[in-house]
C-alpha cells in the first residue's frame, strides 16, 4: 500500500482533488478552513494507492489545530510521498509552504492548480524552470475540471516508488546558512536522517516541541543560542524572521520568473470587491444577503410550502375528481384494513407518523435555507463576511474567523462548532464554539414555525426576531464573558484569504444542500424515531385503578411522561409555560431540537393552539428552546473543541442559565406590558 499525502494552503483546492482521485462527496467550500482534520481514501484507478487529504496550513509551525495535525502526520507517520498543491492564482504565498514540505526530505510532486483560471488571465507558467529550481517533479491541473488529475496521481505514485528524498534549495543569506551548519555539528548526534534539514531549520527557530521530540537538554540548547544570537546580532534581525525572510524572498524570486504576468484589467474577483468591500455599502448589502437569505427560506419558500406539506403529510386533497389521503391517514387507514391490533396502529399512526411528520413538514424551508448556505459557501463570500465584521466583532471579543462558524450554524450547529478550529486564539475559539449555538439551527426553524403559525396571529416578524435575539445572545455574551478568568483576551492579528469569487456548479450545490438535508433526515430517520416512540410510550401507558398498563381513552393526565411533566413544571411555571406537556418537549430537545415539536405532534394534535397560550408564553417558550443547550451531537462537537471538562460544563451551566433568565424576562415583561 503507498500512502500520498495532499498538502498545501487553505482553498488550495485539495478537497476537491481529494473527491476526484477517491470518488468521495465531500461538499467544498470556497473559504479557507473546511477540512480540519485528515480524510482518507483509496485511488479509484489504483486501489492499493492511498491518497490522505490533510487540513490546509500555510506553515508546519504547531500555531493552530490544523497545522498540529498535518505537521504530526507528515513528520511522526511520513507518508511515501507528498502531492503539494499550490494555487497558480497566489503562486508566491503558496510556495512559502513548498519550502518547507521539501525540507522533510519526504518524495514530492508539487501541482500547480488553477490553470483555467491562468489561462483566463493570460498568464503562463514555465513548468520546467520551477521543477528544476525545486528539485521536484510539477504538474500543472484544474481540480475543478478534473484536468490534469490523473497525471498528478501518477507522478505523486512514481515518486513514492522510486523513494528518493527531494533535496531542498539553499534558501537563507551566507551568514544565516553558516549558523544552520554550525547546529548541524553541535546536534549532529540529535538530529535523524529522515527530515534532518527540517529539524535543523526548527532547532535554530527554537521550537520548542522539536527541543522534546530530538531530547536536546538545558546545555545543548545553552550552545545552541551562543551560535543562533550571533547569527541574529550579525545580520539585525530575529531568529524566525531570519528564516521567514529566506523563505519569502526565494518563493517570491521564483513565483516572478516562472509566472509571466497577463495584460488584461482588473478580474472578475476585483471588480465585484469593489462593490461588496466597499467602505459605506458593503454592511448594508452584507445585511441585505443575510436577511435575504433568511426571507427566502422562511417566508418565500414557507409561506407555499408549509401548507402544501401539512396537507400532503396530514390531510387530503382532491385530483381529477378524486379525493387523496396524506401519509398518516392513508397509514390509518391500511393498518384498518390489516385489522393491526390496536395498540399497534397507535404506536405508527400517533407515535412515529404524527411525531416524525410533524418535522418533516418544514423539508422545503429547510432545503431553501440549505441551498443558500451552501451557495455562500461556494462563492467565497463568507470569507468577505468575515472580514467585514472583524473590526466589529473584536470589540466583543470575538475574532471576523467567528462570522463563518456563526453563519454555519444557521444550517446546523456541529459544523458551525467545528468550523472555530479555523480560529488561532484559544479563548476566543471556545467563545465562539460555545456561543454558535444561540444562533437558530435548521432543526430549530419548525420550532419558529411552529409558535409563529399557531400561536401569534400575523407572526411573520417572529422569524427575523429569533434570530436577532441569537445574535444579540452570542455578541453579549462574548463581550461579557471576554477578558474573564474562563477567557482571557488574546491578540492575534487576523489573517484570512480572500478566495476568488466563483459560480459554484450545480452539481456541488445540490451535493452540499443535498449532505446538509440528509443529515437532517437521518436524524429524523433515527433520533426523532426514538423519540417520538418514547414519547407515545410514556403518554400511553401509567397507572390506573391501581395499576400499571395502557391508559384508557388516552387519558395523559396520569400516564408516566405527565408524572416527570409535573415533577419539572415547577422550574418553568415562573417561564408562562408550566403545563407539563410543553415542559417534556422542551427536554426532548436535548435529544434532538426536532423533536419538540414531533412530542407537542404526539402529545398535542391540535398543536400549541390547544394549549392557551399567550404572546408572551409563547414567546417565553421559543426563546428558552432557542438558547438553552444544543442537541446531544452538537454538544458533542462542542465537548470536542473545547478540550477541557472545565470550559465544556461552564458552557453547558451558562447556556441554560441564559435560557432560563431571557425566557423569564420575556415573559415577566411581556405580561406587564399588556396589563397596561
Amino acid at each position: 500500500m503507498v500512502t500520498i499525502a495532499l498538502a498545501g494552503n487553505p482553498n488550495a483546492g485539495k478537497t476537491t482533488l481529494f473527491n476526484a482521485l477517491t470518488g468521495d462527496n465531500q461538499f467544498v467550500g470556497n473559504w479557507p478552513g473546511v477540512t480540519v482534520e485528515r480524510r482518507e481514501g483509496g485511488w479509484r484507478e489504483d486501489p492499493s494507492v492511498r491518497f490522505v487529504d490533510l487540513p490546509g496550513v500555510y506553515s508546519l509551525s504547531p500555531d493552530t489545530p490544523e497545522e498540529v495535525v498535518t505537521r504530526r502526520f507528515l513528520v511522526e507517520q511520513r507518508p511515501d510521498a507528498l502531492l503539494n498543491l499550490v494555487d497558480g492564482t497566489n503562486l508566491e504565498r503558496n510556495l512559502y509552504l513548498t519550502t518547507q514540505l521539501l525540507e522533510l526530505g519526504i518524495p514530492m510532486v508539487v501541482a500547480v492548480n488553477r490553470a483555467d483560471l491562468l489561462e483566463r488571465r493570460g498568464q503562463k507558467l514555465n513548468r520546467d524552470l520551477l521543477s528544476r529550481r525545486l528539485g521536484c517533479p510539477v504538474v500543472v491541473l484544474s481540480a475543478a475540471r478534473g484536468t490534469g488529475v490523473a497525471e498528478a496521481a501518477q507522478a505523486a505514485a512514481a515518486a513514492a516508488r522510486r523513494g528518493e528524498p527531494v533535496k531542498p534549495a539553499p534558501l537563507f543569506p551566507p551568514r544565516a546558512r553558516r549558523a544552520l551548519e554550525d547546529v548541524e555539528i553541535l546536534a549532529s548526534d540529535h538530529l535523524p536522517a529522515a527530515g534532518r534539514a527540517w529539524y535543523l531549520v526548527k532547532l535554530f527557530e527554537g521550537d520548542q516541541a522539536v527541543d522534546q521530540a530530538l531530547g536536546v537538554r538545558l546545555a545543548l540548547r545553552q550552545r545552541l543560542e551562543v551560535v543562533i544570537a550571533a547569527c541574529e546580532r550579525d545580520l539585525e534581525d530575529d531568529r524566525e524572521e531570519i528564516i521567514a525572510a529566506g523563505r519569502y524572498a526565494f518563493a517570491g524570486t521564483l513565483a516572478r520568473r516562472c509566472l509571466t504576468r497577463g495584460q488584461g484589467g482588473q478580474s472578475l474577483s476585483q471588480r465585484l470587491d469593489r462593490l461588496l468591500l466597499h467602505r459605506v455599502l458593503a454592511l448594508p448589502l452584507l445585511a441585505v444577503i443575510l436577511l435575504g437569505m433568511f426571507w427566502v427560506s422562511i417566508c418565500l419558500v414557507g409561506g407555499w410550502a408549509e401548507g402544501a406539506s401539512q396537507t400532503l403529510w396530514q390531510g387530503s386533497w382532491t385530483f381529477l375528481g378524486r379525493e387523496h389521503l396524506g401519509v398518516v391517514p392513508l397509514l390509518a387507514y391500511g393498518l384498518e384494513k390489516l385489522s393491526c391490533a390496536p395498540w399497534l396502529t397507535a404506536l405508527l399512526v400517533d407515535g412515529v407518523a404524527a411525531g416524525v411528520g410533524a418535522v418533516l413538514v418544514f423539508l422545503p424551508q429547510l432545503a431553501a435555507l440549505f441551498l443558500c448556505l451552501t451557495f455562500l459557501e461556494g462563492c467565497g463570500y463568507l470569507s468577505r463576511g468575515a472580514y467585514l465584521l472583524d473590526r466589529g466583532v473584536r470589540r466583543f471579543g470575538l475574532s471576523g474567523k467567528s462570522v463563518v462558524p456563526y453563519v454555519l450554524s444557521c444550517g446546523c450547529g456541529v459544523p458551525g462548532i467545528l468550523a472555530c478550529r479555523t480560529i488561532r486564539r484559544t479563548s476566543c475559539r471556545r467563545l465562539t464554539a460555545m456561543t454558535a449555538t444561540f444562533l437558530p439551527c435548521g432543526a430549530k426553524l419548525p420550532v419558529i414555525a411552529l409558535v409563529a403559525g399557531t400561536v401569534i396571529p400575523g407572526g411573520w416578524w417572529v422569524a427575523p426576531l429569533a434570530y436577532l435575539v441569537g445574535v444579540a445572545a452570542a455578541l453579549l455574551s462574548s463581550w461579557l464573558l471576554s477578558g474573564s478568568p474562563w477567557f482571557p483576551r488574546e491578540d492575534v492579528p487576523f489573517w484570512m484569504e480572500l478566495p476568488d469569487y466563483r459560480l459554484p456548479p450545480l452539481g456541488e450545490l445540490l451535493r452540499g444542500t443535498g449532505q446538509r438535508l440528509g443529515a437532517f433526515l437521518r436524524k429524523a430517520g433515527s433520533l426523532l424515531l426514538l423519540a417520538s416512540v418514547a414519547v407515545w410510550f410514556a403518554a400511553s401507558f401509567g397507572w390506573e385503578q391501581g395499576g400499571f398498563g395502557d391508559l384508557s381513552g388516552g387519558a395523559l393526565s396520569g400516564s408516566l411522561l405527565a408524572g416527570v411533566g409535573r415533577y419539572l413544571a415547577p422550574l418553568f411555571a415562573p417561564l408562562g409555560w408550566g403545563d407539563w406537556r410543553l415542559v417534556v418537549a422542551a427536554c426532548s430537545g436535548l435529544l434532538a431540537k426536532e423533536s419538540i415539536v414531533s412530542t407537542l405532534g404526539v402529545l398535542c394534535p391540535g398543536g400549541l393552539a390547544g394549549l392557551s397560550l399567550t404572546v408572551p408564553a409563547a414567546l417565553s417558550f421559543l426563546l428558552f428552546n432557542l438558547l438553552c443547550v444544543p442537541c446531544l451531537a452538537a454538544l458533542a462537537a462542542l465537548r470536542q473543541e473545547m478540550a477541557s471538562p472545565r470550559h465544556f460544563w461552564f458552557a453547558v451551566a451558562y447556556q441554560t442559565a441564559l435560557a432560563w433568565l431571557t425566557a423569564f424576562g420575556v415573559y415577566q415583561v411581556g405580561t406587564l406590558l399588556l396589563r397596561l
